[in-house]
């Protein structure tokens, strides 16, 4: 379990818009400054391999992908797209060493991304042409892989940032679908049988322990608001849940509440950013959205210092001043909670 920040802290998801690393790290490093969570940004302006489920799928130790006409594939050996994936990421890992190094005070933290299990199973393919999700085997498979190749790359961004605490995202963003068994087939004519509540946990639990070993403080799973299955990411022993706030029910918030109350984290999307144009709200009515909750719970004011704010998803559909624009609303909602909290 990690330590109790103390304080309502502020991160985003992962997605930021553009193609410049090197931007995106100093703007995102000089808007959540210490005491909020910077984090290693995923450029999908890029291109091919700088998508999420590529970034993370070059990670894959023994497994090989490319891209074919309906997605990433899994195949025998790497080829020049696993290669683009695999460069593109040692590229961000060398650009945030150089900021990093460059700052005079350097931050304490540092989240990374990766997509999980059972979504890499959703978004690969076969040969066949059809998801791995269809076959156990190729589901067991892509865990353990995913378990083995972390690692190595915890130990790159730890080298990057010396002494800074690790913290891991894990998106999970189909897994309802995925536990309800309407993630429709390649062909698009059915839908791919329902993975057990327990193989999900295991495959969690097995990647999250994989990178405990390698050295992360924190992991938390980040999922969709709509039947998110909070049950299953604690019994994983992950330290936290992300997920939106816009349409949780009574009954999710009070599990959101028992996992506060158990010491876990909350990483609460309280930002809805899925229209790029549109005006934020007030910072007031922003932090509404979870004191109001927070208050009918009983969850006392100090225990918000479980809390991280975030957006209600990536911003790569933001320009680079609208991103940053998020972040420091963000930091501006995490401020206007740590005054509540403080009575």
């Amino acid at each position: 379990m990690p330590e109790s920040p103390g304080q309502v802290t502020a991160t985003a998801l992962g997605p930021w818009p553009g193609d410049d690393p090197v931007e995106a790290a100093r703007i995102i490093r000089g808007e959540l400054g210490s005491p909020h969570l910077p984090f290693l940004a995923e450029l999908p302006d890029r291109g091919v391999g700088s998508d999420a489920l590529g970034r993370t799928a070059s990670l894959l130790e023994g497994l090989a992908v490319d891209v074919q006409p309906h997605g990433w594939r899994l195949v025998d050996r790497p080829g020049k797209d696993h290669r683009r994936a695999s460069s593109a990421l040692s590229t961000d890992i060398n650009v945030l060493a150089d900021v990093a190094g460059a700052e005079e005070s350097p931050a304490t933290e540092l989240k990374i991304q990766l997509r999980g299990p059972l979504n890499l199973a959703t978004g690969l393919h076969l040969h066949s042409g059809e998801r791995a999700l269809v076959d156990h085997g190729a589901r067991r498979d892509l865990a353990a892989s995913l378990a083995a190749g972390v690692g190595g790359h915890l130990r790159r961004v730890a080298a990057a940032v010396p002494g800074a605490r690790l913290v891991v995202q894990i998106d999970e963003p189909d897994i309802a679908a995925v536990m309800a068994g309407t993630i429709p087939t390649s062909s698009g004519y059915r839908t791919l049988r329902a993975v057990a509540g327990s193989e999900v946990t295991e495959s969690w639990r097995l990647v999250i322990d994989a990178l405990r070993a390698s050295g992360a403080a924190e992991v938390v799973v980040a999922v969709a608001e709509v039947e998110a299955p909070f049950d299953r990411i604690l019994a994983a022993g992950a330290d936290g849940i992300a997920v939106p706030l816009r349409a949780l029910t009574s009954r999710q918030w009070e599990q959101l509440a028992g996992a506060v109350e158990a010491g876990k984290q909350l990483w609460a999307g309280v930002l809805s950013v899925d229209d790029p144009v549109a005006t934020f709200p007030a910072v007031p009515q922003a932090v509404e959205t979870l004191w109001r909750p927070w208050r009918q719970l009983g969850l006392p004011p100090a225990s918000l210092g479980s809390v991280r704010v975030t957006p209600s998803g990536g911003l790569a559909g933001h320009t680079p001043s609208s991103a940053t624009a998020v972040l420091t609303r963000l930091t501006q909602i995490a401020d206007g909670l740590n005054q509540l909290a403080l009575g």
